[in-house]
């Protein structure tokens, strides 16, 4: 079977309003290019896996828009019926930087429906694994609040869909996009049948969320893993928190599917992070996810894209995850993989971040030792 890739060209044409970087243009804050969050960095992701023939070894395919039913299912009508009706008059905001314009409902709507999509097609055996390119991103959207460039809880949206239609009794999600996926947290926070875990930079945004004492509420206490990193965290601090916490919990969570909220703003080229995550890190973290969902879930497996600013780096690090995730032998080589292997934290950090990590698995309940050894380094 082969590696399902949903995208639609309307999600490249969302559009916010006028700001600079993260800043609404005006007073002393002078027009710009606009928000991060745009088109170029999943269009150029596209155009790459084209250029390089890896969109032959993929299942190129689209999606319907999720219906009203399913937005619901997370979503309450008010929210729904305020975002359409700003929608049909042009766009605006009604949230925490998450502009849209007119037809903002109607794109978001199919960002979630690529979601759901790929999440539906693997469940259904369908497709070995999927990457869904959504946009708008999803996973700061709560309820009834959209926020930080999000509009729809997309991932949300897919998992409540595949729940409701007894495709999954148990489902995990994982996020390492470097900002916490707050809205996955608090949409499932006292749900016990969905594992939710968030590897993201300390303190980066939401500034107020993603501490490691957030467990869950009532009978989801337990299911809600916060894992934040300290800026500078790269390559081996990533894989060795995937292998010390993200992997038993996954093992001890024990889902039907696992869906990973894939945002590359870890990437050392980012505007909004303060990581050292290389294309590299990315293929392991991919590799690792794989092995698990192998083990665990029958191979089910499905990534949906989040954040990840770097226009330039971006489409590497989404290449060389989509290699892994269909076993291609494709290659796009990242080019600035020598120079982020340079900038690479060192020994001291690494204990420090060891001795953190440790911390985080007595917290967690995890437990197991430090590993013997230190973790490869980005080849």
């Amino acid at each position: 079977m082969a590696t399902g890739f949903f995208w639609d060209e309307r999600c490249f044409w969302h559009h916010g309003g006028n700001y600079a970087l993260t800043l609404p243009v005006g007073g002393l804050v002078q027009p710009g290019a606009g928000l991060p969050e745009s088109p170029e960095t999943k269009r150029r992701l596209k155009n790459l896996i084209e250029v390089t023939g890896l969109a032959g070894a993929l299942r190129m395919q689209g999606a319907p828009p999720a219906s009203e039913e399913e937005l619901r299912r997370v979503h309450p009508a008010a929210y729904l019926t305020a975002f359409k009706a700003l929608s049909d008059r042009g766009g605006g905001e009604l949230g925490l930087r998450s502009p849209f314009g007119r037809d903002g409902y109607e794109t978001a709507a199919l960002s979630a429906g690529l979601a759901t999509a790929a999440l539906r097609e693997v469940l259904d055996g369908r497709l070995a694994n999927a990457y869904a390119l959504s946009r708008p991103p999803g996973h700061h959207c709560l309820p009834d609040w959209p926020n930080g460039f999000c509009l729809l809880a997309n991932i949300a949206i897919a998992v409540e869909a595949a729940l409701a239609e007894k495709r999954a009794e148990r489902i995990a999600v994982v996020d390492w996009d470097v900002h916490h996926g707050n809205g996955t947290e608090a949409i499932f926070l006292s749900r016990p049948e969905v594992l939710t875990v968030s590897l993201h930079q300390e303190r980066n945004y939401p500034l107020d969320t993603g501490g490691a004492e957030v467990r869950g509420e009532g009978p989801g206490h337990g299911a809600n893993l916060n894992i934040p990193l300290p800026p500078g965290t790269g390559h081996r601090g990533y894989l060795e928190a995937m292998d010390r916490l993200v992997l038993p919990a996954l093992r001890r969570h024990r889902p039907d599917a696992i869906v990973v909220a894939c945002g590359f703003d870890a990437s050392a080229l980012d505007p909004l992070g303060r990581m050292m995550a290389s294309a590299e890190t990315f293929r392991e973290m991919t590799r690792r996810m794989k092995e698990a969902a192998a083990d665990l879930c029958g191979n089910r497996l499905v990534l949906v894209h989040e954040g990840g600013y770097s226009e330039v780096h971006v489409p590497f690090c989404g290449h060389a995850v989509l290699e892994e995730l269909s076993g291609s032998g494709i290659r796009a080589p990242d080019p600035l993989g020598a120079t982020i292997r340079a900038r690479q934290p060192g020994p001291a950090f690494d204990r420090f971040l060891s001795d953190h990590l440790s911390d985080l698995a007595a917290h967690f309940g995890l437990g197991g030792p430090r590993p013997p050894g230190p973790v490869p380094a980005a080849s």
